[in-house]
């Protein structure tokens, strides 16, 4: 296993029992200590560190964000705002990364002004075994990193909104998707097993039917599996709705009518 960019001290350790060379607790954590202090690595939490080129101050040395949040867990994935982000489909910049991971959730980490929160699998994907659905592996700088594909993203950022800012920032950003498998889509939307979701889904496919060529029977299966009884889309209730009878869902009508298209709405 070579040592990249990155490294955790287990990867560290395993390096060197596979390279057949032993080397105790002590003295790898001195040698990381006196590594440091030249400047040859940074620590960025805990147990994981980053390599810097000789030469070249570690004070300010680039490091990129989405291998951060790759090293917060050793089953790290990047999801909702933060896939959006390295799928190039975020419409904002962003200071928060996400990333699921199936152990404990811990407190937020800021490294570099810079947020990492670590969020739990949804409890259905666990129930049916099902929470690698959709997770696939990239080349990030030389380096694989796991990542929600843009189908399961579209879901999940619908599914847990809070997490990916407000509903223009995420109405801007999917709508920049140009191509999606609506059949994976919809099984990953099924698996969630959540009516508003799905509502919600149906509604943003609805509007989106040409663009992304969703066929007519998609449509229909979500409909099935609608609220029974009309849900909000979001959480702030105080503004202006609008009821989509269809979907049994209550949208902003700032959405439905998609206000930050208007004349001088950035002003």
């Amino acid at each position: 296993m070579p040592i990249t960019r990155f490294f955790t001290v287990n990867e560290l350790t395993d390096f060197f029992r596979e390279t057949a060379h032993s080397i105790n607790s002590s003295t790898l954590h001195n040698s990381l200590a006196y590594h440091q202090k030249q400047g040859h690595i940074l620590h960025i939490r805990r147990g994981l560190y980053y390599s810097i080129h000789r030469g070249i101050s570690s004070n300010n040395y680039p490091v990129d964000p989405f291998l951060v949040t790759s090293k917060m867990a050793e089953d790290a994935v990047l999801a909702y705002r933060t896939a959006l982000d390295l799928h190039g489909k975020l419409h904002t910049v962003q200071s928060e990364f996400v990333y699921l991971t199936k152990k404990r959730v811990m407190a937020p980490f800021f490294f570099r002004d810079i947020k990492y929160q670590a969020v739990s699998i949804p409890s259905s994907l666990k129930v049916s075994n099902n929470e690698t659905f959709g997770v696939q592996s990239v080349d990030r700088l030389g380096q694989k990193v796991l990542v929600t594909s843009l189908e399961r993203t579209l879901v999940d950022v619908l599914d847990r909104p809070y997490l990916c800012g407000s509903w223009e920032e995420i109405w801007r950003s999917l709508e920049s998707i140009e191509y999606l498998d609506i059949e994976q889509v919809l099984n990953y939307a099924l698996l969630l097993e959540n009516a508003t979701t799905i509502a919600k889904l149906g509604f943003f496919l609805e509007t989106h039917r040409e663009e992304l060529m969703v066929p007519e029977h998609c449509f229909e299966i979500l409909y099935k599996h609608r609220p029974v009884k009309p849900h909000y889309l979001g959480r702030d209730r105080n503004q202006s709705q609008k009821m989509i009878g269809k979907w049994n869902l209550i949208v902003p009508l700032s959405l439905v009518n998609r206000s930050w298209e208007e004349p001088n709405a950035n002003i």
